[in-house]
């Protein structure tokens, strides 16, 4: 619902999709700002006040109608300001997006790890999103559905807006058929095919989330692919779709995924990633009945987590550049 509500807001928007980069909006409530400028100072306070001014006096922010703002242009609440997002230094990921399908109604893309789905954060440019709309000159799509910046793997975008909402209704109606892979400590103690039951809520902090008593909302099938010395390589076959619902049900088994950076214990990111450690994660593939052609589809990564020879974590994916020693 979240993403229908956002299409139609960027509908409306005044400025156009810029290089793949949608543009973003602020609201303006009441309050005792006799300026734009001082409810932006206040709203933006970690932006160096003499940029975000010559930003205004650039006319890089515009209301509703796209009129430019100034510095001294009066406070009007109970509407919208439009802008482009702006992250300096924004490092390049430098990993390619692999297309493994696309055709009038979806692109359908082999995600490298580090790539962010969207943009957010310090991320705009270097995103599967924005990549996409740039190379095929697609203002209007969107995603299906997300994968976490540090997961590879299969993800569905939408390029037509009026087919927009059945793809989507097939992932919240659970039609979609989603398996994974991992790599991660072994169990002796645990039998495998193993189901895996709990109830996550928001943790601390706010982005990660925690298993707390009460109903079950979350469930994963856990598989055992192959074993080598302390490491297996596991499918996981998750039947809802919980924020980092795999990452917190691997890590509360004991057995948390290799490279993980927010299971069992958050780590503050480094200045720069770490290419050389991805999180042994990989949506491998999704399969669904297409809402239209009423035909059954099935999309598959096609690359690959380490190869746990002698229990090394060593990458084993030659065609792509992200598949690197571990």
């Amino acid at each position: 619902m979240r993403s229908l509500r956002n299409a139609r807001l960027m509908a409306g928007a005044p400025l156009p999709v810029r290089d793949g980069i949608a543009p973003s909006r602020v609201y303006l409530p009441m309050g005792p700002w006799a300026t734009v400028f001082d409810f932006l100072a206040e709203r933006f306070r970690f932006m160096p006040a003499d940029l975000l001014r010559q930003r205004l006096e650039n006319g890089d922010i515009v209301d509703e109608a796209g009129s430019p703002q100034r510095p001294d242009s009066p406070y009007v609440p109970h509407r919208w300001l439009w802008y482009y997002r702006i992250v300096p230094d924004e490092p390049v990921v430098p990993f390619e997006l692999d297309i493994l399908h696309a055709d009038d109604r979806i692109i359908v893309i082999d995600k490298p790890h580090f790539l962010a789905s969207i943009p957010g954060g310090r991320h705009l440019r270097e995103t599967a999103l924005t990549r996409l709309r740039d190379r095929f000159g697609l203002p209007g799509l969107t995603p299906v559905h997300r994968l976490d910046r540090d997961t590879a793997g299969v993800m569905l975008f939408c390029r037509d807006p009026a087919s927009r909402g059945a793809y989507q209704s097939l992932f919240q109606s659970r039609e979609v058929a989603k398996e994974y892979e991992a790599i991660a400590p072994w169990r002796d103690d645990l039998p495998l095919p193993y189901v895996h039951r709990s109830r996550l809520e928001p943790g601390e902090p706010h982005f990660t989330v925690v298993e707390t008593p009460g109903k079950p909302n979350s469930e994963t099938r856990i598989e055992l692919i192959a074993r080598c010395g302390p490491l297996a390589h596991y499918r996981l076959l998750p039947t809802t779709g919980r924020k980092h619902q795999l990452r917190a049900h691997m890590s509360a088994l004991g057995i948390p995924i290799c490279n993980d950076t927010f299971y069992p214990r958050w780590q503050p990111p480094p200045m720069e990633d770490d290419y050389s450690r991805p999180l042994q994660l990989l949506a491998r593939a999704v399969a669904f009945v297409d809402p239209f052609s009423r035909q059954p589809r099935r999309f598959e990564s096609r690359r690959e987590l380490c190869s746990l020879a002698g229990g090394r974590g060593v990458m084993n994916a030659p065609k792509y550049p992200d598949a690197i020693n571990t």
